[in-house]
């Protein structure tokens, strides 16, 4: 199950344009902040190469994969770099079908209800909301009433550490944390500063600590 990774902080980190050689670096420096999810979108520079050293330094607790999937073709070039994760920018129910064929998690892209429910019929996993930015919070509410409540909804697009908050108060799960956390040209000193500020968001808006106020 997906959630298995995102029980401790249900963000997902996108290294979109990150190098290979700062992979490791980078990586760590999210890892320590408290991210088991990180994916290295394929239009990234070598991204394979990327997701190969990725999945060699942070080990089998964390989950390493590819965004901007388009293809059942790289999704097998995926798994043969050690990556267990696919992302989608759309609900291409072929490419869902592949990962699932070959033994990995699969988060679609969906901006509609008729494309989450034909994902989670292919097999996705989770689903991930995109874009976050043009459908809005009181979208996402909509959908809840009738999706079922085990699969993770995760907005992507514009999301900060002050936004979260009427994200998850309308039924999303988690996030996709893209050019707040890691753009190239960033070091690794300002990546952990900005994870641990989207881990310390998490953690004082999430439901899990509003069940503790309350």
């Amino acid at each position: 199950m997906l959630t298995y990774w995102l029980d401790a902080l249900p963000l997902v980190a996108i290294l979109r344009g990150i190098q290979p050689n700062e992979s490791e670096t980078i990586g760590k420096a999210i890892g320590d902040a408290g991210f088991r999810v990180l994916e290295v979108p394929l239009n990234s520079p070598q991204p394979l190469e990327s997701i190969h050293r990725l999945s060699i330094a942070l080990g089998e607790h964390y989950l390493i994969g590819a965004g901007t999937v388009m293809t059942s073709k790289q999704v097998d070039d995926i798994a043969l770099a050690g990556g267990r994760l696919i992302v989608m920018p759309h609900a291409d129910t072929s490419v869902i079908r592949a990962a699932k064929a070959a033994g990995l998690y699969c988060v679609p892209g969906v901006a509609t209800p008729t494309e989450a429910f034909a994902a989670l019929a292919a097999g996705a996993d989770a689903l991930k909301l995109f874009p976050a930015e043009q459908l809005g919070p009181a979208a996402l509410k909509a959908w809840r009433a009738v999706l079922p409540s085990r699969i993770p909804v995760l907005p992507v697009g514009g999301i900060t550490p002050d936004t979260m908050a009427p994200w998850i108060a309308a039924g999303a799960q988690g996030f996709g944390i893209g050019s707040a956390l890691y753009a190239p040209g960033i070091g690794a000193a300002e990546v952990s500063r900005r994870a641990q500020q989207f881990a310390q968001a998490w953690s004082a808006v999430s439901p899990r600590s509003q069940e503790t106020r309350a």
